[in-house]
């Protein structure tokens, strides 16, 4: 049996993103086939005499002599220096409409083609077979000491975040395009089916973190209120919006009030949930909502947002809970987050904490919005629920139990009028990978004043207080998704020598 390989493939040039796509997707899934063949062949053999099995990434290629660009509006979309700028790309199943409009506005702004090529980076075979395949579970002792020397494993060396920390040392000849290379972008596809139990396809562009199950239970209930069918009643525009929800396992719930939508399918049966569950509000563009339980602490927010990153979302929140610093703060007020006193401790080789995270205009803006439309608050008024001021966000569970004189120095110094254990982290990367954020928590406990966070307490607080926060944080994501993604995006979260795609 022949099987089709790349090596007849040559680099060629082209004019329109359409055709680059076109080249990019045969490059792909002739290497990808070709490695899945080979390796149901390997699966099954008793003797293996075919020698190394290689497939490479596509790569796409842009030559320019002169960086002046077309359109000066957007803060993405053209290169800064004349040069020769590279990038290899991976799953243009997921990335086709992304991968369209960075090439799309690349051959705008410069008037030159873009060249496609097979790259010289190995597709390795864990990333091949992806989310739908445990080679550890699925092969055989012998198999796994051969697989080494037959197929191309994940390297380390070409995963690293370089490009986005602003560490990589510049080739004058060739220059990267994208903040993340095609390896680094799928072993973070793998990552999040590990740690989400959802595939990354089902992710939307716009992500809300939390910090409690509670807040999942509601978007849960609400959800599937949107999918139920309400055959007799006006429906309501959100419940037509949005196609499907997903839930950990892949378990998939259609739109019945649409009248094309397909029947439900039901994934795996989970015997446990995952470290930090996904469930995804899904629209047919991609604009829905994803929404993350990511527990506590910085280290699960970095982790998160690391490789969720890579699906370049329009906007990622925080919507969770915080001690509340100041005497004049009530349970259940709100906190707009300005500012983040950084002592996390996870990001400080990243990104140092000395190193500020501006709040985004666009993203204070609709959160503000939100709040009023929701509570019915307006102006002055706002001010008796919500307060906008620094978020301190430690590494540390227990740090009312750290000495009071050093701890409230510090916190005073900051203006902090709020702590918790994420916002900062979340925040922080995403002004490390350019991808526009915001933080608006509610206050249920206030150690410094006595009020501690108690069972009957948190209790009594939660059935309050979360309906109306997940409304504001849905809210919310509407205006932002209004704003439109070109606007977000922008010029505070870009470099000095910033890639071309956003």
């Amino acid at each position: 049996m022949t099987i089709a390989s790349q090596k007849s493939i040559k680099p060629q040039q082209f004019t329109t993103a359409a055709e680059v796509l076109e080249a990019v997707q045969h490059i792909f899934n002739t290497g990808t086939e070709y490695l899945r063949t080979n390796f149901e062949r390997f699966a099954v053999c008793d003797e293996w005499n075919d020698g190394r099995i290689s497939a490479y990434y596509p790569y796409i290629k842009i030559t320019i002599d002169n960086a002046k660009r077309v359109d000066s509006r957007f803060s993405y979309g053209f290169v800064s220096k004349a040069g020769v700028h590279q990038t290899t790309l991976t799953r243009p199943d997921i990335f086709d409409h992304y991968y369209f409009e960075q090439i799309d506005l690349l051959i705008k702004n410069h008037g030159v083609p873009v060249e496609v090529g097979v790259s010289t980076t190995p597709i390795p075979i864990h990333f091949v077979l992806a989310e739908d395949f445990h080679v550890e579970k699925d092969l055989t002792q012998l198999h796994m000491e051969l697989l080494p020397t037959i197929f191309d494993l994940p390297d380390l060396a070409l995963m690293d975040d370089d490009i986005a920390n602003g560490a990589i040392k510049i080739d004058q000849d060739t220059r990267p395009l994208a903040l993340f290379t095609a390896p680094r972008v799928d072993f973070s596809l793998l990552r999040l089916q590990h740690y989400t139990a959802t595939k990354a396809k089902h992710f939307q562009n716009y992500v809300i973190f939390t910090n409690y199950q509670f807040y999942i239970d509601e978007f849960i209930r609400m959800a599937h209120m949107i999918m139920n069918n309400v055959e007799g009643k006006e429906i309501a525009d959100d419940r037509l919006e949005y196609t499907a929800f997903v839930e950990p396992g892949n378990k998939i719930t259609t739109n019945k009030n649409l009248k094309d939508h397909d029947p439900d399918f039901v994934g795996e049966s989970l015997r446990r949930m995952p470290q930090m569950p996904a469930y995804h509000l899904k629209r047919a563009d991609g604009s829905g909502i994803t929404m993350v339980n990511i527990g506590v602490g910085p280290s699960n927010a970095k982790t998160i947002t690391d490789h969720i990153a890579v699906l370049r979302p329009h906007a990622w929140m925080m919507l969770g809970h915080c001690a509340g610093l100041r005497n004049s703060q009530s349970l259940g007020d709100y906190v707009l987050a300005h500012g983040y006193l950084r002592e996390d401790n996870v990001l400080y080789r990243d990104i140092h904490p000395s190193i500020p995270i501006p709040a985004l205009s666009e993203i204070q803006i609709a959160l503000e919005q939100a709040v009023s439309q929701v509570t019915g608050l307006h102006g002055f008024d706002l001010k008796k629920v919500m307060r906008t001021g620094t978020v301190a966000t430690v590494d540390d569970r227990n740090w009312e139990l750290r000495n009071a004189v050093r701890q409230n120095t510090r916190l005073s110094q900051s203006r902090a009028i709020a702590l918790d254990m994420e916002s900062g982290t979340i925040a922080a990367n995403g002004f490390r990978f350019r991808v526009p954020y915001g933080t608006l928590l509610c206050v249920s406990d206030k150690p410094l004043h006595g009020q501690l966070k108690l069972p009957g307490m948190a209790e009594s607080f939660y059935r309050q207080r979360v309906e109306q926060h997940l409304q504001i944080g849905l809210l919310t994501m509407a205006l932002l998704r209004d704003i439109g993604p070109e606007k977000l995006h922008s010029r505070k979260l870009r470099s000095f020598n910033e890639v071309a795609f956003q």
